[in-house]
């Protein structure tokens, strides 16, 4: 499994020939979806869903109804390659997918409330899950965790819990570029701290686990 981190919330998964990736938003670099055979949407939120490069790519898009019906309303092209697919539901885009979770993290209990799955890939005899923005814990440990570490719904005694809740064999940093680098230097430390720094990742945009 080769998984390459993106800007911001987008994973990029190759494995024998498939390339499927998560969260390809407006943060996060074209060359992400270069060549992809799926693309999977968290949520409709712009770091996680950019229209721009679902219709760079011909890759089937899988998502959740309220980003199909966005995608329905400002790019019919790519409203004709998406499937809608509902919690708890498992389906292949090349590689086993389990839709997980089904709220958004509360951002303010005065705002709207949005809908939000992650996303539990096999890959191999590995697994790797993306939460989106949600705290949603697996009912299995997967050997990858994609973290948020950071977020305007969430703080990082939040993000420190989850790690350890989860306490997957790889921690991947994602969700990263709402701190300054200073911020993100404090984070990355307590991780480490929390869940040891042979856990915990953060890595270049378009650098490889």
């Amino acid at each position: 499994m080769r998984v390459t981190k993106f800007g911001h919330a987008c994973v990029r998964i190759e494995h024998e020939g498939q390339v499927v990736v998560i969260d390809p938003g407006a943060w996060s670099e074209r060359e992400a979806i270069d060549g992809a055979t799926a693309v999977l949407v968290t949520h409709e939120h712009t770091d996680h869903l950019d229209l721009e490069h679902l219709q760079a790519t011909d890759a089937p898009v899988f998502t959740i109804d309220a980003v199909a019906r966005q995608i329905a309303d400002n790019a019919p092209g790519v409203a004709e390659r998406t499937t809608v697919v509902r919690p708890g539901e498992r389906f292949d885009v090349g590689l086993p997918v389990e839709a997980i979770g089904e709220q958004h993290a509360i951002i303010h209990p005065e705002l709207p409330m949005f809908f939000n799955s992650g996303y539990r890939i096999t890959v191999g005899d590995q697994t790797l899950f993306h939460p989106g923005d949600a705290f949603t814990i697996p009912d299995a440990t997967p050997d990858v965790l994609c973290l948020p570490v950071s977020a305007p719904w969430s703080k990082m005694s939040e993000v420190m819990d989850y790690a350890r809740a989860v306490m997957a064999p790889t921690t991947l940093a994602i969700h990263d570029l709402v701190y300054s680098d200073l911020g993100l230097a404090l984070a990355d430390a307590r991780m480490q701290s929390m869940v040891g720094d042979n856990v915990y990742k953060r890595l270049a945009s378009g650098a490889d686990l």
